[in-house]
């Protein structure tokens, strides 16, 4: 049997120099990298050496791979992969932990992010949406940052009034997450660590105290039927959780949907004639272009072996949902963005354990998001160049800083 290649003979793949504008459009580099094997060592546009997985069936398996461990307090060196102190409460929250830890807290949240209280959300997500257009279009406005005055505001306040965050705080929010997601420095992201880990006990012990209907008063209280509950560190992991996957998400759906829509003007008419494909479309613009091009690192907790390569033990992995959407083993003629296509199946909101929890709530945010914005805009155009887009740095992200529009 012949021996798999070790990480010495493997070559380290310069991501930015495999396309000119990696930023702008990576998905030429993955598709290259693609039709060479489902494994590779990448130096990615920060410098990082990773091993990136692409290919939609591999994304798959890799995510279900229990040796591709989120475990980094644990079983790793947590300061690879952020800039905080390995027992920040921040980090005490399902996405850095595996089964048991990882099964007993998605099913405390489980409990009270339930369906039920997401649908309850729309009536609330349709009013902060038509005021926000009633302010973007004032006073015969025809011109607009759709991210400052759209995109954004619309998930972070449906964000925090599930936290029952004061309108005062939520432009840190903001700040936090984006850095711990994206960090635009080292100092930037730990700033955001410590701003978090100051505010969140504050805003718990009030919640103690003074409950309301909001999500964080539930999870405080719930208990399971074995007694279980929350500790105050999982508490605060909890909410730096919703902080950084809940605001971006819907942000770059909204954005990137609407990108794909102007790269593709049939389309957008199609959709505008017939407000009700909105949701086939949403499940077509997350296949297309979602937000969020990779996984979170995953650690090698032993040699792992995939697509004839050997990741050895201690190897930082990320999983290329953005490449998975893009598999023309799994999507025919991919690259055509086709609103009326059978999209489900895609992974951008993850697979397997660490399926996105507030996808569903992303989803209703996207929908109300494009039926309201095409209804009250309908002449709604670009007012941008693609070559002056100003793009998330890293990997993982996939979004633009401004979108300017016109109508």
């Amino acid at each position: 049997m012949p021996s798999l290649p070790s990480l010495s003979s493997l070559p380290t793949i310069d991501l930015p120099e495999l396309g000119p504008d990696f930023a702008g459009d990576p998905y030429a580099v993955y598709a290259k990298l693609r039709a060479q094997g489902p494994v590779h060592h990448v130096r990615t546009p920060d410098g990082q050496e990773i091993f990136l997985v692409v290919g939609y069936e591999a994304c798959r398996a890799a995510f279900t791979d229990p040796r591709l461990s989120r475990d980094w307090r644990g079983a790793g060196d947590v300061r690879r992969v952020v800039n905080a102190d390995p027992d920040d409460p921040s980090l005490a929250h399902m996405a850095m932990a595996d089964p048991p830890d990882h099964t007993r807290l998605r099913g405390l949240v489980a409990r009270e992010f339930t369906q039920r209280r997401i649908e309850g959300l729309a009536p609330r997500i349709q009013e902060i949406a038509d005021t926000l257009l009633d302010r973007m279009t004032t006073d015969g406005a025809r011109r607009a940052e759709l991210v400052a005055h759209f995109a954004f505001p619309l998930p972070m306040t449906i964000l925090c009034e599930l936290l029952g965050v004061p309108e005062l705080d939520r432009e840190s929010f903001r700040r936090w997450g984006g850095e711990i997601l994206s960090p635009s420095s080292k100092e930037a992201e730990i700033a955001a660590y410590t701003g978090q880990a100051a505010y969140l006990p504050r805003l718990i012990e009030e919640k103690r105290g003074n409950p309301g209907d909001d999500l964080l008063s539930a999870l405080i209280h719930t208990v399971d039927e074995d007694g279980d509950r929350l500790s105050p560190d999982e508490l605060i992991g909890m909410c730096s959780l919703l902080i950084i996957a809940g605001q971006e998400t819907t942000v770059n759906l909204i954005g990137n949907g609407l990108r794909a829509l102007f790269k593709h003007p049939d389309q957008l008419a199609l959709l505008r004639s017939d407000l009700s494909l909105t949701e086939g479309a949403v499940e077509e613009m997350l296949r297309y272009d979602g937000p969020a091009a990779s996984s979170l690192e995953r650690l090698a907790l032993t040699d792992v072996e995939m697509g004839g390569v050997r990741m050895p033990a201690g190897s930082m992995v990320r999983f290329v949902m953005a490449d998975a959407g893009r598999d023309a083993a799994r999507f025919a003629d991919p690259d055509r963005f086709d609103i009326r296509r059978d999209a489900r199946g895609h992974i951008a909101f993850g697979h397997g354990l660490h399926h996105c929890l507030g996808a569903p709530l992303a989803r209703l945010e996207g929908a109300i998001a494009f039926r309201s914005l095409l209804e009250r805009c309908p002449e709604i155009a670009a007012d941008f160049d693609e070559a002056e887009l100003e793009w998330v740095p890293g990997v993982v992200i996939r979004g633009v800083r401004r979108l300017p529009v016109r109508w």
